[in-house]
């Protein structure tokens, strides 16, 4: 684990002493190597924890988001180029030390084999994130959205932190190498029953179950690009990972705690995809259809068997590429043409011919169309769902009629129909957002032909 986050750490005094000219190009390549190297942990291994140490343990569940987490940063780097052209050397060093100290918190939570440490990781994670939306947000709504993110995960979490005690008081350990070994010790008692809501509370907001997820739109259209893509990829999946992780500690039989957030789940993932279908704003369409993906994923979580965890794992990976493509795609747009609404930025497949192929591609990806890997997530988790519950067929495939229907909207309304008529000049694609785009595509074709690197199952 040191060695993937100590060169991270090292990329501090890389973005603040390296020479202006150099600056970018010099944190990207490395962060590069640095992902490049992160690779080695979706190598299969006899052993159930790679790299066990006191603090940190790399496990089956882990590793392809861990692996997630160093690939992104050299893209959110790459992303962010533009967008800060025209401010001064010092604020740019600021922009790129914040998304560096995002990572080795993230880094952390994915791989902590402690519980507190992995809640103190979890917390951590908010301060670069508000930083990032507060300060370099283009809208003046971007404090109110900052407020919305903090009040919502602090008001979640203190909860979270109260139960981990009760955990450790009735455990007398919380390692989780140890707490898998010992049987759910929680009796079935009101007590039990309110820890384990308090247990779950913070990941579901972070997740972010429907009806706790009213921060994440407006963090995501306020956040600048890196931001966005922070939040959509890596952020989100903290809280899938959360409850994939405390499930194992809950007794599955003694609580029918899991029917209500089941349903909530796949209510939210039909209620959401019907709301993107009406949406003006193109960042805020991304970011619903996030909590539509999602909510599929906390429904296969709650289920708790070894085929729902692969499939919420295999659909974590595949959306965290997905949705932070298209924020890429989005912001290429907001880039040219300074808005997000839908009726202005239409009609860019004449004009930007070579990333209208990039814009068919990532939807197609978003559709879950074969041969993508966010099919196989979505047929696995849907399967899962039908084994639990016939019912569940009915919600999950109008949810997924509906992600269709939304998607291919997306890319009529960007790509297709008349050129609005103040759009007279425009700049064109260049090979930075090609390349950004190719960085995101190509780990999910790879994926395609060996897609149990991802799926969380020992191999």
């Amino acid at each position: 684990m040191l060695k993937i986050i100590m060169p991270t750490m090292m990329l501090l005094p890389l973005a603040v002493l390296s020479p202006r000219k150099h600056m970018w190009t010099n944190t990207t390549t490395y962060s590069l190597l640095i992902a490049a190297i992160s690779l080695q942990w979706l190598v299969p291994t006899y052993y159930p924890n790679k790299g066990l140490s006191p603090w940190t343990a790399i496990d089956q569940i882990s590793s392809p988001l861990l692996v997630l987490s160093c690939w992104l940063l050299p893209l959110m780097l790459m992303a962010s180029q533009n967008h800060l052209e025209q401010e001064p050397t010092i604020r740019k060093r600021i922009f790129i030390v914040t998304m560096i100290l995002a990572q080795p918190s993230i880094l952390l939570a994915f791989s902590a084999s402690e519980l507190m440490l992995f809640y103190i990781a979890f917390e951590a994670t908010l301060i670069p994130t508000l930083i990032l939306i507060t300060r370099w947000g283009s809208q003046p709504e971007r404090l109110n959205a900052g407020t919305y993110l903090l009040f919502y995960t602090l008001a979640s979490s203190l909860p979270l932190l109260i139960a981990i005690l009760h955990l450790h008081n009735q455990m007398g350990t919380l390692y989780f190498p140890m707490l898998k070994l010992s049987h759910p010790t929680m009796p079935t008692s009101w007590t039990s029953l309110v820890c384990s809501l308090a247990l779950f509370l913070a990941f579901m907001v972070k997740a972010p179950l429907y009806g706790l997820h009213l921060w994440l739109p407006k963090a995501h259209v306020e956040a600048p690009i890196a931001g966005s893509m922070l939040l959509a990829a890596l952020l989100l999946k903290l809280g899938g990972y959360g409850i994939m992780r405390l499930t194992l500690l809950m007794n599955p039989s003694s609580s029918n705690l899991h029917y209500p957030f089941i349903t909530l789940a796949l209510w939210g993932a039909l209620m959401t995809s019907a709301i993107c279908l009406r949406q003006i704003d193109l960042k805020s369409l991304i970011a619903y259809s996030s909590v539509s993906h999602m909510g599929l994923v906390i429904a296969a979580t709650m289920i708790q068997t070894q085929w729902a965890f692969s499939g919420a794992m295999i659909l974590m990976i595949s959306h965290g590429l997905t949705s932070s493509m298209l924020f890429c795609l989005a912001n290429t747009n907001y880039e040219r043409t300074h808005s997000r609404i839908l009726l202005l930025t239409r009609g860019m497949q004449p004009l930007l011919p070579l990333m209208a192929i990039w814009w068919l591609l990532a939807n197609l990806t978003n559709m879950a169309l074969p041969p993508t890997i966010n099919l196989m997530a979505e047929l696995t988790i849907m399967i899962t769902l039908f084994n639990w519950s016939a019912f569940t067929i009915i919600l999950t495939g109008t949810a997924i009629l509906l992600t269709a229907s939304y998607t291919l909207y997306m890319l009529m309304m960007t790509q297709r129909g008349p050129l609005p008529s103040h759009i007279t000049s425009i700049q064109n694609s260049n090979t930075r957002e090609h390349l950004l785009m190719a960085l995101h595509m190509i780990p999910m074709i790879l994926l395609i032909f060996k897609p149990d690197l991802i799926s969380g199952i020992p191999m």
